[in-house]
């Protein structure tokens, strides 16, 4: 099992998600997400950080068992997951939000090297 790139992935994911939950519920961070166009998110990006959280579940799921070789689509699953974070990290860096460039972008690579170490170790 491939430990340390699961174990600070599922972290992000969680302190993501918590973040997530925030920006649903209404908290002033949406200048940290979403482009960074409103610090209080409206309802249909609202709905996004919703979605969001729940896919975080998905990927945290899907990232320990690789590690762990539980299921053979999840070495699929990884491979997914590591383009998706890669293409996040270009996304976070171009984006408008400077505070979403400097926060973000750093925490979405982490999460793109943590699956890609975890994929080729798979």
């Amino acid at each position: 099992m491939i430990v340390f790139p699961a174990v600070v992935a599922v972290v992000l994911l969680v302190a993501l998600a918590v973040f997530q939950v925030a920006l649903a519920a209404g908290a002033p961070l949406g200048h940290l997400a979403w482009g960074g166009q409103h610090r209080v998110l409206p309802s249909r990006l609202r709905v996004g950080s919703a979605v969001s959280t729940a896919l975080y579940a998905v990927f945290a799921v899907v990232i320990w068992a690789a590690a762990s070789r539980s299921f053979a689509v999840a070495e699929v699953g990884i491979w997914v997951l590591t383009a998706f974070f890669g293409i996040g990290v270009l996304m976070n860096a171009i984006s408008r939000s400077r505070p979403e460039r400097l926060l973000m972008t750093p925490v979405v690579l982490v999460l793109a090297l943590c699956c890609l170490a975890i994929a080729v170790r798979s």
